[in-house]
């Protein structure tokens, strides 16, 4: 059973091409479950070519490093149920429903809130370490055009945030997920629940 809380180590940069890079840029000299995140990112990226927009100061741009004990390589896929599921946790503590669409994007409704780009080191078959990148639009209001689909928490519930403060909670929401890989009921528990909330478009 994973601990109710769990406390990361964050470092806020101001401004960085992307937090993952700067992430494993430090990776030698970095703990477990470390989170380094961006007032502003220039270069942020999803999956495949696709880019990711935030406007200064006002989303969660940030990414943490896990590194599992003794994770097979084919077992990757849990770092990815953990993270999603950890993001739906903190959306649900400001009272918001949402879902995994395949493989890492989190949407309410029709809207997507949050993307994850995560890189995974392998070294002889298990994973040594993995780099878990989350944009989560959270006081935003105004998108480019060429968006299909963005929403922000602020749009949600017509409150302000404070970045500093909900990149904690929902860090620590990621973080005690994350720790629940390596026991194995913990792990049958992670992909049930991904299974339940996980969807794929037509």
């Amino acid at each position: 059973m994973a601990p109710s809380n769990i406390t990361a180590d964050i470092m806020w940069l101001d401004k960085v091409e992307s937090t993952n890079k700067s992430l494993r840029e430090a990776l030698p000299h970095s703990d477990n479950l470390s989170v380094i995140a961006a007032v502003e990112q220039m270069a942020g990226r999803g999956q495949g070519s696709h880019s990711w927009h935030s406007l200064r100061g006002q989303n969660l741009t940030f990414s943490i490093l896990f590194k599992p004990s003794a994770l097979a390589a084919g077992k990757i896929l849990l770092i990815t149920c953990a993270t999603t599921l950890g993001i739906l946790d903190y959306l649900s503590s400001k009272g918001i429903r949402a879902r995994i669409k395949w493989p890492n994007d989190i949407w309410v409704g029709d809207k997507k809130i949050c993307g994850i780009l995560i890189e995974n080191i392998l070294r002889e078959g298990l994973v040594d370490s993995s780099i878990i990148g989350v944009g989560l639009n959270l006081n935003q209001v105004e998108w480019p055009s060429d968006l299909p689909n963005p929403v922000s928490l602020k749009e949600l519930t017509g409150k302000s945030y404070d970045t500093a403060e909900e990149l904690e909670g929902l860090a620590n929401k990621i973080c005690r997920r994350l720790t629940s890989i390596g026991d194995s009921d913990g792990e049958s528990e992670l992909q049930e629940e991904f299974g339940k909330k996980v969807f794929r478009l037509p």
